[in-house]
């Protein structure tokens, strides 16, 4: 099933998306093991239980992941992708059977196997997208055709989306839908059926904001801060007291007075406050700073790339981390609707991580081949 043998124009990978990725998975680490000092002390009367958590559930399984997808020729997994979503759709199946748990908020995202947790919802930013990217990359006409490529295209997604929304995981739907709809529009669709999946998109997401009481507080919230600032209000607001309070220099690493007493989900969906309460100014410019060079280097990959699967590939890989980072950073500072995501690499997370350094892996084996 697979080759292991590398075509002739095999060379060394981009060191600078390597780097990046090393400096922002060190840097995650460093800022975890000050966000989330207060909270193990208290719950485990261990002041690094969850930087160990990290590094043993989510560091350990990345690295192990990274090295998989990095040295074996990356047109192997082309061969893999339907097996492994349909794995994917079955672990999100599973999730409200008995093997699923509830960690926040009676949310079913998990499923629990003695110590170790899995997100299933997670693993649809490597298995859907790489299955978009076989399946695209085949056939011409299928691109183009109504009934071969829209129509499956969209009963897939809706499939997913019925999975995923009753966990409920919205936001990470979200994320994996607008870097499949990237991938769907480069791959030479008409533009006819992506602007049909953005409007069936925006009116389902709409929707479901109106129908579910918890998501459309958070949109009223966001155009009525002052009115929610006690309730549904109070992350956002104690967020942007804890970025303005961190000025230009912070107030230095390890000394947030936000990350436990006042800020909620500091070391997951609220840790760029704590980046910027403890780092300052310079602190936030240095996160967004390596962010973009990491994107812009995975696009320049992508575009680079001597095969449409690889090109498509890169692509929406980089576009996950580009529009995630994005979302965290923004919603965190005000300037859209506040979402509960993780800031890749960074926030608390052992499937995130390993979900993150798994598909860089596979970037970086495209790398090797443009």
């Amino acid at each position: 099933m697979f080759n292991f043998s590398k075509p002739k124009y095999f060379h060394r990978p981009d060191y600078v998306f390597l780097i990046c990725v090393a400096i922002l998975v060190i840097f995650g680490l460093i800022i975890l093991s000050s966000a989330s000092s207060d909270l193990g002390k208290l719950k485990f009367n261990d002041t690094y239980y969850y930087l160990k958590h990290q590094i043993i559930y989510g560091l350990t399984f990345g690295i192990i992941g990274f090295l998989i997808t990095s040295f074996l020729y990356y047109k192997n997994f082309q061969k893999i992708t339907v097996l492994f979503l349909i794995s994917n759709i079955i672990l999100l199946i599973l999730v409200f059977t008995p093997l699923g748990t509830s960690h926040d908020k009676n949310a079913s995202r998990w499923i629990e196997i003695g110590q170790m947790s899995l997100q299933p919802a997670e693993l649809l930013k490597i298995s859907f997208i790489i299955y978009l990217a076989a399946w695209l990359s085949n056939v011409k006409k299928r691109r183009q055709s109504f009934y071969e490529g829209f129509l499956p295209f969209l009963a897939i997604t809706c499939l997913i989306a019925v999975l995923v929304f009753i966990q409920p995981a919205t936001t990470t739907f979200i994320i994996v839908m607008i870097s499949a709809i990237i991938i769907y529009f480069l791959s030479g669709v008409k533009l006819s059926h992506i602007a049909g999946i953005i409007i069936l998109g925006i009116l389902g997401i709409s929707l479901l904001i109106y129908l579910t009481p918890y998501r459309y507080e958070r949109i009223k919230s966001y155009f009525n801060k002052e009115m929610t600032s006690q309730t549904t209000g109070y992350q956002l607001d104690k967020s942007l007291i804890a970025i303005g309070s961190g000025g230009i220099f912070g107030i230095g690493f390890g000394k947030s007075t936000d990350k436990y007493t006042h800020l909620p989900e500091a070391i997951g969906d609220s840790i760029f406050a704590i980046i910027a309460e403890e780092l300052g100014f310079i602190g936030s410019i240095f996160t967004i700073s390596i962010f973009a060079i990491l994107i812009l280097k995975g696009f320049q990959i992508a575009r680079k790339s001597n095969d449409r699967f690889g090109y498509l590939t890169a692509f929406g890989f980089t576009s996950i981390i580009a529009i995630q980072a994005f979302i965290h950073i923004a919603s965190i500072s005000g300037l859209i609707p506040l979402t509960g995501v993780p800031l890749p690499f960074i926030s608390y997370g052992g499937t995130s991580l390993a979900v993150f350094l798994t598909m860089t892996g596979i970037i970086v084996n495209i790398s090797k081949y443009t």
